[in-house]
């Protein structure tokens, strides 16, 4: 696994040790960042909530993200973590928070950090995407124009909230990745 563009481009990350995290193939990360490029936005805030690895959220400091915030709640993936913020010689633009996304939600909305990108990509057998967007949209945790790019094996339904469109949407095997934009 490793980081596809940017200033830390062919970096080696390390693996979690384990059968419970299942990484981003490198095609449907090189897909999702290519979506991406026309929404991104230089030195914006990231947060790759289940992080796993922090292979999301590194990339997108990568590309001139300032800061990461990347999330997970298993040990051996925060360490994992750890270890592979330490390749980039550049800790300072990552927050590694060893915490369940909702009470990162909630710790997010109490400091009044707000966000440019987001990356979903839960274990499948976890359908909360859905809920965690409306969360987002609820505790005022994005910024006008955020892109949420959910990476699950099932669809989600968010016509009653008008202030996030799809924008792309995309299956690989049993991967679908939707990108989503807030506004207003």
């Amino acid at each position: 696994m490793k980081v596809v563009s940017g200033k830390f481009r062919g970096l080696n990350l390390k693996a979690v040790p384990t059968n419970n995290t299942r990484p981003t193939s490198a095609k449907v990360k090189e897909a999702v960042f290519s979506m991406l490029t026309p929404y991104m936005v230089d030195q914006g805030v990231a947060l790759d909530l289940f992080a796993g690895t922090g292979s999301l959220g590194i990339e997108a400091v990568s590309r001139d993200y300032r800061l990461s915030y990347l999330v997970d709640k298993a040990y051996k993936a925060v360490n994992t973590i750890k270890e592979n913020v330490e390749k980039t010689r550049s800790a300072d633009n990552f927050v590694i928070l060893k915490t369940s996304a909702v009470e990162a939600l909630k710790k997010f909305q109490a400091d009044g950090i707000k966000f440019d990108l987001v990356f979903l990509d839960p274990p499948y057998r976890m359908k909360i995407t859905e809920q965690i967007i409306k969360d987002m949209v609820e505790g005022n945790l994005l910024n006008d124009g955020a892109i949420i790019v959910d990476e699950t094996d099932y669809d989600i339904d968010l016509t009653d909230f008008s202030k996030i469109n799809l924008l792309k949407e995309k299956r690989y095997k049993d991967t679908k990745v939707a990108m989503y934009q807030f506004g207003g």
